[in-house]
């Protein structure tokens, strides 16, 4: 039977990753920095996630691959075409840059970031293309530290403009978690990802077929580091 990263401890997970990274042999910043050509996307789901949880292992060791990458180069190869390996469903806060996050350049990731990193029709419909037509193999929903549009959802005050319309879909996740911030960032990853998994039929049919994976991450502001949330 197959089993899922989200299914597992997170320890369990992050060894299982890390030794399946191993076994590809190679990091998608090296591969990037030897050739201008995409990189292959014949990955697992699971591989896909070990490739976002090795990056962000080099991200925290300071030792970025990316940075080696020839840009020029690499924006002519991906002019006509991306084939991007995952995607990040991010919270648009500004100190959460996905691509250095997990030391991704361009073409590598498929981003959608909303306050609150929130499932809406719109977002759905940019995640079943990335799956479905670009062949993304792996979807992280992630979730960070200190996160301001859950903050304001726990507090429930009044906010300008339409800022509180965010507040709805937030709301499972501070029932969930009470008043304990961290754990209200961390319920409403595992929310949102679990509503991207059951509200797509295209999706669930590419889980189904063992082409994608849907997991919650959280992302620690201070030490940088992406925990895959079991």
């Amino acid at each position: 039977m197959h089993t899922c990263a989200c299914c597992l401890p997170r320890r369990a997970v992050v060894a299982g990753l890390t030794a399946i990274v191993a076994s590809l042999g190679f990091g998608l910043g090296r591969a990037r920095a030897d050739s201008a050509a995409p990189v292959s996307r014949v990955l697992t789901p699971d591989q896909a996630v070990a490739m976002l949880v090795a990056g962000n292992q080099r991200y925290l060791s300071r030792k970025p691959q990316v940075c080696s990458v020839d840009l020029a180069a690499l924006r002519e190869a991906t002019a006509d075409k991306q084939t991007p390996f995952a995607a990040v469903l991010s919270c648009s806060d500004s100190r959460v840059p996905a691509e250095l996050v997990f030391d991704q350049t361009i073409g590598d990731l498929f981003v959608a970031r909303v306050a609150g990193n929130i499932v809406s029709a719109d977002v759905i419909a940019s995640l079943e293309y990335g799956a479905e037509v670009l062949g993304t193999r792996a979807i992280m929903v992630l979730g960070h530290a200190k996160c301001g549009a859950v903050k304001a959802a726990i507090e429930g005050k009044a906010v300008p403009g339409q800022i509180s319309t965010l507040f709805h879909s937030l709301q499972p996740a501070v029932e969930a978690g009470g008043r304990d911030l961290t754990k209200a960032i961390q319920a409403n990853a595992r929310i949102q990802a679990g509503l991207l998994r059951d509200s797509s039929p295209v999706l669930a049919d590419l889980i189904r077929r063992k082409k994608l994976v849907v997991v919650a991450g959280y992302y620690e502001l201070v030490s940088g580091r992406v925990s895959v949330l079991g």
